[in-house]
């Protein structure tokens, strides 16, 4: 089957998300579960979220989905009946709604097949998505948080960590979860006897990773349920003291949501105190960093002199 795609080019999708008053609301959720013809389910998803003019990100592959995207919201309810219809896998899905929806996520729709929906880098073919780690929900984290046999691990990109995680967590090495997967086995071995909670944006790798430290022999671990996200709508339900700090980092072109007053990094210009990000405006450069409000002025949204004399050029 031919693979369906969009015909409208970026930048006129984005002048259109622009000039849309339409009330939206970002979404995200994963699911693993083996899917037999990844293409056949891409072009499904695609038909119809297109339809329901639905804007974002979607992996697909043999393991499952991995999807966020921007839904008009009076589709909130139209986007669960229509995964629930599709295949009986999604009957509990939890889909995590966005801590804050005020800015505009997504102006265009990408559904992509890929060899898995979370680039892990596991060769072991013996290894399987089962069983996952414990899922804890807020009161719990909170509770384990304050004992000393807790060790919280986070499981993100390194510049994700870098201006949000929680109090006294461990930031693995590696720069990329691809990278970390390789070395968190040997890198926790020491700790194996303590209770380990994983956490991670909106779940989907940091259940990878309990999954993969329980295949090696780990007994205690935890994942906190729909991860940051998932931790903070909790907490505030429930009207609990809050352990993340800083700026949640998330992948659309808001590229963080607040969580706490705390700025947890520098710009990479002047050194002030800042955590938000930006790509730098010279597209042969593209670096993502974090900028504060008067250098992005002074470099016109570029990294450097360097790449702003290139933007002149």
């Amino acid at each position: 089957m031919l693979e369906l795609h969009n015909i409208i080019s970026r930048k006129k999708l984005k002048k259109r998300m622009e000039l849309d008053n339409v009330e939206r609301v970002t979404l995200s959720f994963y699911k693993y579960f083996f899917i037999k013809n990844p293409i056949n389910f891409r072009n499904l998803i695609y038909v119809n979220f297109n339809k329901l003019k639905i804007f974002g990100r979607v992996y697909i592959a043999h393991e499952g989905i991995n999807a966020q995207i921007s839904v008009p919201s009076f589709f909130f309810h139209s986007v669960k009946r229509f995964l629930k219809k599709i295949n009986k896998n999604f009957k509990n899905i939890f889909i995590n709604k966005s801590i804050n929806n005020k800015k505009k996520s997504f102006w265009i729709l990408i559904v992509k097949v890929r060899k898995r929906i979370v680039s892990d880098g596991i060769l072991n073919k013996k290894f399987s998505m089962n069983p996952f780690g414990k899922y804890l929900n807020a009161i719990e984290v909170n509770k384990m948080f304050k004992e000393k046999t807790t060790l919280l691990v986070d499981v993100r990109n390194n510049y994700e960590y870098k201006i949000g995680y929680f109090e006294n967590s461990i930031k693995l090495p590696g720069k990329t979860f691809r990278e970390q997967i390789k070395l968190i086995v040997n890198y926790l071995h020491h700790l194996k006897e303590k209770n380990i909670i994983l956490y991670c944006t909106g779940g989907i790798r940091c259940e990878k990773a309990a999954s993969w430290l329980t295949f090696n022999g780990f007994n205690n671990v935890y994942q906190i349920k729909n991860g940051i996200i998932g931790y903070i709508k909790d907490a505030k339900l429930n009207n609990l003291p809050i352990y993340f700090k800083g700026k949640n980092f998330v992948f659309d072109s808001r590229m963080g949501e607040r969580i706490t007053k705390d700025i947890l990094s520098t710009c990479k210009n002047c050194k002030i105190s800042c955590d938000s990000y930006t790509n730098c405006r010279n597209d042969r450069c593209h670096v993502l960093m974090i900028q504060c409000s008067d250098c992005s002025k002074k470099l016109n949204n570029c990294c450097s002199l360097i790449c702003k004399k290139k933007i002149k050029s």
